[in-house]
C-alpha cells in the first residue's frame, strides 16, 4: 500500500507541474497576441497619419500653383521654400514692395490651405519660419565664425520680417489668430546650402521656408 501510494502522490505532482507549464505557455501566447495587435495598430495609425500629410502637402502645392505663386513645397515633408529674391533685395532684410506683393497673395493661399483641412487643422502644433542665407562672405575683415553669425543675424532677421508681415496682415482674421499662437522664428546662416552636382546653388540656399511641426501621433 505504501508503495501505492507514493506512485499516486507521484502522479498528483506531475499532473500540477503540466498545469502550470500549460497556464505559462498561454500567458506567453496572450502576451504575444498583445504585442503584435498594439504593433499593428499604431503601424496602421502611422500610415494613415503620413497618408493624410501627404494628401494636405498635395492639396497645397495645387493650391500655390493654381494661383501661380513660386513656392516649393516637398511632397512627403510639407516643408515650403521660397527663394530670397522674392521678398528682398540682396543683403537686406527688409521686405521688398516686390516681397510684400508676393506675401499678399502668398499668406492667404497657404494659410487657407492649411486651415481648411480638417487633418492639418487639427495636428499643427507648430509653424517654423526659418530664414537661410548662400555662403558667400560679407565685405571686410571678418572672422569665420563672425562670418556665420552675420549671416545668423541675417537669416533670423528675414525670418522675423516675413513672419511679422504674415502676422499683422488681415487676410483672414481668424487665420490669422491661429497663425499667432503657432509662430516660431528661426535663422539658420547658411548651415544648410542647397547643392547642386555637389556645388553650391547660391540663389536656391538664400531662401525662407515654413515647416509644420504636428503634434505626437496618440498611441
Amino acid at each position: 500500500m505504501k508503495y501505492r501510494k507514493k506512485i499516486e502522490d507521484a502522479g498528483e505532482g506531475n499532473i500540477f507541474w503540466i498545469t502550470m507549464t500549460d497556464l505559462m505557455t498561454g500567458l506567453v501566447l496572450i502576451f504575444i497576441v498583445m504585442f503584435l495587435w498594439t504593433y499593428l495598430t499604431s503601424h496602421i495609425k502611422v500610415v494613415e497619419e503620413n497618408l493624410a500629410k501627404e494628401t494636405a502637402n498635395k492639396a497645397l502645392q495645387e493650391s500655390l500653383q493654381e494661383q501661380q505663386i513660386d513656392a516649393t513645397v516637398d511632397p512627403i515633408s510639407g516643408v515650403v521654400k521660397i527663394s530670397d529674391l522674392e521678398l528682398f533685395e540682396i543683403n537686406s532684410y527688409k521686405l521688398s514692395d516686390k516681397g510684400k506683393a508676393y506675401l499678399d497673395k502668398f499668406a492667404p493661399a497657404y494659410l487657407d490651405s492649411l486651415f481648411s483641412n480638417n487633418y492639418l487643422k487639427e495636428n499643427i502644433d507648430r509653424i517654423i519660419i526659418q530664414g537661410h542665407t548662400d555662403s558667400q562672405t560679407f565685405i571686410g575683415e571678418f572672422s569665420e565664425d563672425e562670418q556665420y553669425m552675420k549671416n545668423m543675424e541675417l537669416s533670423l532677421n528675414r525670418a522675423y520680417e516675413v513672419a511679422n508681415y504674415m502676422t499683422n496682415t488681415p487676410y483672414n482674421k481668424e487665420n490669422g489668430n491661429k497663425l499667432r499662437k503657432m509662430i516660431i522664428v528661426e535663422g539658420a546662416s547658411f548651415s544648410d546650402p542647397v547643392l547642386t552636382n555637389g556645388k553650391e546653388d547660391y540663389a536656391k540656399s538664400r531662401r525662407v521656408e515654413l515647416k509644420l511641426v504636428m503634434k505626437p501621433i496618440k498611441k
